[in-house]
């Protein structure tokens, strides 16, 4: 019944793309034809991502007429929805003042996070080509650190102040939110301007108009340090389920906020530098690197892990008699080498991840420690036995499999110790734990399991011949 009711079209799949390619084609007649109306009225009516998907996709022609079609505010949201490293070459093709004056359009934040990306002789051209106030704003947050507090919030928020009525607060909040990036949560201050409370904005809707702003508001306030870390802050918004947080000086007066976008933003940063850290790829993803700055931010680790190998080599070359004598053994160097490293790789992850989101410090580390060494006990006698049986049954003989056997049970053990010992360890020294990367733990564990393999074999020597 449900199959005949789709096909006779009752229920529909919905399908959010064919608007925007039939708004797509409308807009490229417009722009083929000069009908600055057209554009404007099918473009403007297109959410901003959907019109930065469109603007992305045209050509730099067409990018040099949208210009002329958009004024620098409707331009502001449109460049808001690109990934900040991608907007400076858009800047850069654009004239000069027309970028100036979308970058002030644009939430402070994210306009110094775009100029970061520029260097200093930039910056100061389109600041100057600013006016003195906005120009000031961003001069402001660009002197902060990257990825601290200052480098992410926003100035453009609500204060009111705890002498207020509601009346005189709501009256002050609709002056001044056009301007602010969020509403829903409104902080208020003293006489001299330090943060004491905050108040949600459906108290303030509901409350009576003759009461104060202090009878209503939570003091208990939640705040980061200008110069806490993205990182930190990250895990409180997420801890609190906020939608904004504001940010102080050491005397605690409010400097500004950081709002739920931009902590996503941050979360997706965070995440995906831990990934290239972890592929031992950190800060080579970007779009604009040429072949030689890859290869070139690539050589050291692959160099270090080269010398390494060339330690797999020799240790190797050091049991020669021993691989004379049984050579069977070289068959089964990749599969131990391989099962120690991907079970090193897995305890690295988890630990990172750990880290990362704070579990570890809940628990403990010597608990994760344990809980690792125990993981990798019940792993590594599984895949000793198996491999125990599968060689029996394959070459007939029982002591290779043995040996076999006890070094997969060895090195599964020492692997998962050493990818969740290390990231700790590191922790511990404050150096970043994602920087213990997935190539390295593979290539130490390579080493410690042919130490293991063939220490074994050549011990037990005897039983093999």
């Amino acid at each position: 019944m449900e199959r005949n009711k789709r096909e006779e079209g009752v229920f529909m799949e919905p399908n959010h793309e064919e608007p925007k390619l039939e708004a797509f084609d409308k807009i490229l007649v417009a722009l083929e034809n000069e009908q600055i109306d057209l554009f404007r009225s099918e473009f403007l009516e297109l959410h901003p991502y959907d019109q930065a998907s469109i603007f992305d996709e045209v050509t730099e022609d067409r990018r040099q007429q949208i210009y002329t079609y958009l004024s620098p505010q409707e331009m502001s949201e449109v460049i808001e929805h690109f990934d900040f490293e991608d907007v400076s070459p858009l800047i850069i093709e654009m004239n000069p003042t027309y970028a100036a004056h979308i970058l002030a359009e644009m939430s402070t934040d994210d306009a110094v996070d775009i100029m970061n990306n520029f260097e200093k002789d930039q910056v100061a051209s389109y600041l100057t080509l600013m006016h003195k106030e906005e120009a000031d704003e961003i001069k402001d947050l660009l002197h902060y650190e990257e990825k601290t507090a200052g480098s992410i919030m926003t100035t453009e928020f609500v204060v009111v102040n705890k002498n207020m009525t509601i009346r005189e607060a709501m009256v002050h909040l609709r002056t001044q939110a056009p301007d602010a990036e969020t509403i829903y949560y409104v902080f208020v201050v003293d006489e001299d301007k330090h943060l004491v409370g905050v108040i949600s904005l459906r108290d303030l809707i509901i409350s009576e108009e003759d009461w104060l702003v202090s009878d209503i508001m939570s003091d208990r306030v939640v705040y980061v340090s200008v110069g806490e870390d993205q990182e930190v802050i990250a895990k409180i918004m997420r801890d609190y389920d906020f939608l904004a947080l504001p940010v102080v000086d050491f005397k605690k007066h409010i400097l500004g906020i950081i709002t739920v976008d931009d902590i996503m933003d941050v979360m997706e940063e965070e995440a995906s530098d831990d990934y290239s850290k972890l592929a031992a790829v950190s800060d080579m993803d970007r779009a604009d690197l040429t072949p030689f700055d890859a290869a070139k931010k690539r050589l050291p680790w692959l160099i270090i892990l080269l010398f390494l190998g060339m330690v797999t080599a020799s240790l190797i070359g050091r049991f020669e008699n021993t691989l004379d004598q049984v050579a069977i053994l070289a068959v089964f160097i990749p599969v131990i080498a391989g099962m120690a490293g991907n079970t090193g790789t897995q305890a690295l992850a988890v630990t990172v991840r750990g880290i990362a989101t704070g579990d570890i410090s809940k628990e403990g580390k010597l608990k994760r420690l344990k809980k690792e060494t125990l993981t990798g006990l019940i792993t590594g006698i599984t895949c000793g036995l198996i491999i125990t049986g599968v060689v029996m049954l394959w070459f007939g003989h029982v002591y290779l499999g043995m040996i076999v056997g006890f070094s997969i049970l060895c090195s599964l053990i020492v692997a998962t110790i050493a990818g969740s010992f290390l990231p700790l360890l590191m922790h511990k020294m404050n150096i970043d734990p994602a920087v213990a990367s997935g190539p390295f733990i593979t290539t130490i564990n390579d080493i410690i399991s042919i130490i293991i393999y063939f220490g074994t074999a050549t011990i037990f020597m005897d039983l093999l011949i």
